[in-house]
């Protein structure tokens, strides 16, 4: 592990944190209150997700803070700090303090960075004598929402074994925790994100973007603050979209899932591409001058393009999810290379990617990772990288486009499913077991379906994908109504 020069610098001792509207710590008697916890597990495919001030409380939160802690400090060799920080959601000031709080009851240290990307939380946690780090957002949800994503001391997501570690503690406490005798304390370290800001930049030092103007669609969230100076120092002209830190507008209407007005920007400036990232900033989609959407099937494919002529990709081998598109897929054999399918999820991806050694890999929705850089998703570093190898090429994004393949129509539909139970139950239906059998018998090899309940949202989802447009919106059609009938109902 190596230590990071700034983990030298003084604490300022007056910007400690401290528990809203007390002159103290809570007591012990607070770990004594009832905890309610979902009859289900409580960390989902990214962490801990649900409605701010309702399921994720400031309770749960301190709760959660304190299990975490006891179960990182018992995997620490030399105890250290956990790095912290948040999006711009108007609830995670509430829960970074409650976190903070039941963190530093457990005996650690915490070092807050306050609003900042998720991947820089990870990659000062793997870089620095951190212990884990701890990253509140709910990503791409709406500004209701918010999550906990926790870190290993890698810097990588927290392994499912250690999340059901710190949800045994939280079950099975019943009464009074055992606090730490020495606790810990909070400080707030913005200023190391300009070590993470550096990380981006050193890889591409030699790049130069003079000449190209980029559209930055930031979605009101946590890279607000760097995305611009990220860009415009390797010679960029940047235009920013969405470009404050605001709650009650994060990911509404903009960023990585609405990108109508990334589309009409890149239009109205003559821009050579556009970026939009989601709230944390660890995804990103591309759109090209001609307003086509460039996803992450099509970063994967131009990176790994990249990287296999420079011969940094082993075995040719790129990792994605049931969600690639067949047109990438089979585009991508015909170079010799080889795609490996996981569930949704990036947590998935980097499994198999840690299995397999292979070293790019990432989902549709633009979650992608490149172990030759970053052992996480990162958006910002996705964008710069992609930018470079437009330019490295002698094409625009564009003609990329075009050189590249053709994607097979995809329809993906989300049915809200409010009940936990059936949502998560969904493959016990017996009727909508029978409706996927009979639209994939009559697909046959011209596509594929895919139902899933989201790890991140209350929400089934239902994709089809067909060589036809109106065969995969029959079935899309057929079997969205079947789980609306049988899942969806009160």
């Amino acid at each position: 592990m190596v230590t990071s020069p700034v983990r030298t610098q003084g604490f300022r001792r007056s910007e400690r944190l401290h528990w809203p509207q007390q002159k103290s710590p809570p007591n012990v008697s607070l770990f004594a209150l009832p905890l309610v916890l979902p009859a289900t597990h409580l960390f989902g495919t990214d962490g801990i997700r649900g409605k701010a001030g309702d399921f994720l409380s400031a309770d749960l939160a301190l709760h959660v803070g304190f299990w975490a802690g006891k179960v990182l400090l018992s995997l620490a060799s030399v105890p250290g700090p956990v790095i912290l920080g948040q999006d711009s959601r108007n609830s995670s000031d509430m829960l970074a303090m409650a976190l903070s709080e039941g963190l530093t009851l457990a005996g650690l240290e915490v070092w807050n960075l306050g609003l900042c990307p998720t991947p820089s939380v990870a990659y000062l946690t793997g870089i620095t004598d951190a212990v884990g780090g701890v990253m509140i957002s709910a990503s791409h949800n709406p500004p209701e929402d918010n999550g906990i994503k926790f870190f290993s001391s890698e810097g990588t997501k927290l392994p499912s074994a250690l999340q059901k570690q710190i949800e045994a503690g939280l079950r099975a406490q019943r009464g009074p925790a055992i606090l730490s005798q020495v606790q810990g304390e909070s400080y707030q370290r913005p200023e190391l994100l300009q070590g993470y800001v550096q990380s981006l930049w050193r890889p591409l030092q030699s790049v130069d973007l003079q000449g190209m103007r980029i559209v930055l669609d930031l979605a009101w969230g946590a890279c607000v603050q760097l995305a611009e100076q990220v860009f415009a120092q390797l010679g960029a002209e940047v235009i920013c979209l969405h470009d404050q830190p605001d709650g009650d507008r994060i990911n509404v209407n903009c960023g990585s899932t609405h990108l109508d007005s990334l589309k009409q920007a890149v239009h109205q400036h003559s821009a050579d591409m556009g970026f939009a990232f989601d709230g944390d900033a660890d995804r990103v989609m591309a759109v090209d001058a001609q307003g086509r959407v460039v996803d992450g099937d099509y970063i994967l494919y131009f990176w790994g393009q990249s990287l296999r002529q420079a011969q940094k990709l082993p075995g040719d081998l790129i990792v994605a999810t049931v969600m690639a598109n067949l047109g990438f897929e089979r585009a991508w054999q015909q170079l010799g290379g080889k795609l490996v399918r996981t569930k949704v999820g990036d947590q998935y991806v980097q499994e198999e990617m840690l299995s397999s050694k292979a070293m790019l890999g990432g989902e549709q929705s633009g979650h992608i990772l490149s172990h030759h850089y970053s052992l996480t998703g990162d958006g910002m570093l996705t964008a710069l990288h992609l930018a470079s190898l437009v330019r490295q090429s002698g094409f625009s994004l564009a003609e990329l486009v075009d050189q590249s393949f053709q994607t097979y129509p995809q329809l993906l539909r989300n049915v809200r499913v409010e009940d936990r139970e059936r949502r998560l139950n969904w493959q016990e239906c017996d009727a909508l077991n029978n409706a996927i059998a009979l639209a994939q018998a009559a697909m046959g090899d011209q596509g594929r379906i895919l139902v899933r309940a989201s790890g991140t949202e209350p929400v089934i989802r239902v994709m089809v994908e067909a060589a036809d447009t109106e065969v995969a919106e029959y079935w899309t059609s057929e079997l969205v109504s079947a789980v609306k009938q049988h899942l969806a109902v009160a």
